[in-house]
C-alpha cells in the first residue's frame, strides 16, 4: 500500500497548492484575473498593493491553509494507509513531508487550474514549513522580517530567507536531530529554494536596476 502512499505525497499536495485563493478572490470581487493587474503575481503582496487589506487577508488565510492541510494530509496518508508516522525519525521517512512542501509550492506555481501561472509560492512555502518544523519556519520568517524591515523589499527578504531553506534542514534535521534522512531533506530544501527564487527572477532584475517596488508603494 505505500505505492499509494508515495502517489499521495505527489499529487494531493501539488492540487491543494494549485488553489489560488489570490485569483479567486480577486475575480469573484471585481471580475478581473490579477496576473493583469499590478506585478502580475498572484500572490499575497499584489493582492495587497492592487486590492487592499481585507482581500489580501483572505489570501493569507487561503494560502496558509492549503499548505498546512497539504503537509497533513500526506502524514495521515502514510500514518492509515502506510502504517508508517513519518514524524518519527527512526522511520527515516521525515523527507515526506519535505516532498509535501516542494510539491505544495509547485502546485502554488505551476498551478493546473490556471493555465501553470502561479503564485511565486512565499507563502505558501513557509506555512508549510511552520507545519513541518516550526525552527526553521522561524529563523527563515526572522530573516525575512529584518531584511524587509532594512530594506522594504519584501522581494529581497523572499528570496534571502528562502535560500536558507535548504541548509537550515541540514542544521536542524541531519546535525542536531541526528535524522538519516537529514540529507535527503536538505537537497528537497535546495530546491524548494531554487524554485522560489527562480520566479523572483524578474523582481531580482528590478533589484537590480533599483526599479523594485518597495514596501507600502500602491501598484501603478
Amino acid at each position: 500500500m505505500m505505492w499509494i502512499c508515495y502517489i499521495i505525497m505527489l499529487v494531493v499536495p501539488y492540487l491543494l497548492g494549485g488553489i489560488n485563493t489570490s485569483i479567486i478572490v480577486t475575480k469573484l470581487r471585481t471580475g478581473q484575473d490579477i496576473r493583469t493587474m499590478g506585478s502580475g503575481n498572484a500572490g499575497l503582496t499584489n493582492s495587497l498593493r492592487t486590492q487592499g487589506k481585507a482581500t489580501a487577508a483572505i489570501v493569507l488565510l487561503g494560502d496558509v491553509a492549503k499548505a498546512v492541510l497539504s503537509v497533513w494530509a500526506v502524514r495521515l496518508a502514510f500514518l492509515f494507509i502506510g502504517g508508517v508516522d513519518t514524524t518519527v525519525l527512526e522511520n527515516n521517512m521525515n523527507w515526506v513531508g519535505y516532498m509535501a512542501v516542494f510539491m505544495t509550492v509547485v502546485g502554488h506555481v505551476f498551478p493546473v487550474y490556471y493555465g501553470f501561472r502561479g503564485g511565486k509560492g512565499v507563502l505558501a512555502a513557509i506555512s508549510a514549513i511552520f507545519t513541518l518544523d516550526w525552527r526553521s519556519a522561524c529563523i527563515l520568517l526572522g530573516v525575512f522580517i529584518v531584511i524587509v524591515a532594512i530594506t522594504r523589499y519584501v522581494s529581497l527578504g523572499s528570496c534571502i530567507a528562502s535560500s536558507l531553506f535548504g541548509f537550515t534542514a541540514l542544521g536542524f534535521d541531519y546535525f542536531l536531530d541526528g535524522d538519516p534522512a537529514g540529507i535527503i531533506c536538505a537537497i528537497i530544501g535546495l530546491f524548494t529554494s531554487a524554485l522560489i527564487i527562480y520566479k523572483h527572477h524578474g523582481n531580482i532584475k528590478r533589484l537590480i536596476t533599483h526599479t523594485e517596488k518597495k514596501l507600502g508603494e500602491k501598484a501603478k
